[in-house]
């Protein structure tokens, strides 16, 4: 072991600070140039490899496309799954539905069943939201020479939708069913009985006035009555739904969101909205 003397331990201490203060401006400058050796050899070597890159380019594509492919037909095995699936619980409800039709016929025939007149209908386009007195309606461009008179049914493709207010040489405007003043007497179609609908000005009409001793059923699909003349029986309204707090409300069938195409039915009804005749001469109704 070497030992060293006083005086030379002394001249190292002295000399500790000064090698200290030497290594870390070193350190400083190695590193300084080890990060651009680093990105030089960082951006050398992505030069070398892209023209590899560019070679894989092409077959890794055509892996990740067939990879694709294989999802999508998995995917499409298990659509054509469900759609075989839903395909034959209709065809057992097409069976029940023709053999509840025949059952229907034979009892109409047993009991010489006087059958509803047919309607006549005009079909038109919604042009705006109509606003105006009404928060909810919509306004219809019917063209002129129409027949269309107040008072009459409005529906889409999936049910009612309201009734006719306003009629002028080349519009009408139709009262949605969610419009505050809006009032359809319907009945629900589980337990037969009648109540009314009252608009709310919101994206659901409100069930109103069932009976005692009746409650209504969340998803029960509710149909209008003939009450009072107002509107014919057994047009499709919606569906039964309670909002949190325990509100039956119904959830309309209707698109009402996204009216395009609207059929104006004149059922001759005479309730709420008294009908008027034509004040001009018109064709016939197609």
């Amino acid at each position: 072991m070497i030992r060293l003397s006083i005086q030379a331990r002394q001249a190292l201490a002295r000399l500790t600070l000064p090698v200290l203060i030497v290594a870390s401006f070193g350190m400083m400058l190695l590193g300084k140039a080890d990060s651009l050796l680093v990105e030089r050899a960082r951006i050398a070597l992505a030069d070398g490899l892209t023209p590899i890159y560019a070679a894989l380019a092409t077959p890794l594509g055509a892996v990740r496309g067939e990879l694709q492919e294989i999802a999508a037909l998995w995917d499409m095995r298990e659509e054509n799954a469900r759609l075989r699936a839903e395909n034959e619980k209709l065809r057992r409800w097409q069976s029940i539905a023709l053999a509840l039709d025949a059952e229907n016929q034979r009892l109409k025939a047993s009991l010489h069943w006087i059958p509803d007149p047919a309607v006549s209908f005009v079909t038109a386009r919604v042009v705006a939201d109509a606003g105006g007195v009404y928060a909810r309606a919509v306004l219809l461009a019917v063209g002129p020479n129409h027949l269309i008179r107040k008072g009459e049914i409005a529906v889409d493709e999936r049910g009612l939708i309201g009734r006719i207010t306003d009629v002028g040489d080349r519009t009408a405007r139709v009262l949605l069913i969610t419009d505050l003043n809006s009032r359809v007497p319907v009945m629900l179609e589980t337990s037969r009985a009648h109540a009314i609908l009252v608009g709310t000005n919101g994206d659901r009409p409100r069930l109103l006035y069932w009976p005692q001793g009746i409650t209504p059923q969340e998803g029960e699909r509710v149909v209008t009555t003939a009450e009072a003349n107002a509107f014919p029986p057994n047009l499709p309204v919606g569906t039964v739904h309670y909002t949190a707090n325990g509100t039956p409300e119904i959830e309309p069938a209707a698109m009402l969101q996204k009216l395009e195409l609207v059929r104006i039915f004149d059922y001759g009804g005479t309730g709420v909205a008294p009908l008027e005749p034509p004040d001009r001469p018109t064709p016939g109704r197609h």
